[in-house]
């Protein structure tokens, strides 16, 4: 019995040993350097993407407290790029224009 129990946990260990030795072989051919880049890239990429959301939450936050203040001190709003979209026709300066022509 306890021949056979030490059969068992050395099969085991050849065992483990064994997918553990293919998996770092797999890791030094081309293919597994690749997998490991491109999961590296991937990481990278939704770092990104989760900077680029919080930055544009900030934006709009302090977007809203500037918008705040302003009103408190002048006692009236400042169109935003939402309002120029609203606006079916486009506003054009004519002194802009006029200066870009002559120029």
């Amino acid at each position: 019995m306890r021949r056979l129990f030490w059969l068992g946990l050395g099969l085991a260990a050849g065992a483990y040993a064994t997918r553990r030795a293919t998996a770092a072989a797999h890791n030094l051919t081309p293919a597994g350097v690749g997998a490991n880049i491109a999961d590296g890239l991937r990481e990278v990429g939704a770092g990104l993407g989760a900077f680029g959301a919080e930055v544009r939450a900030g934006m709009i936050d302090r977007e809203r407290e500037l918008t705040a203040l302003v009103e408190r001190r002048t006692g009236g709003g400042l169109p935003t790029l939402g309002d120029a979209f609203a606006d079916p026709q486009p506003v054009v300066r004519q002194g802009a224009r006029a200066r870009g022509a002559g120029e």
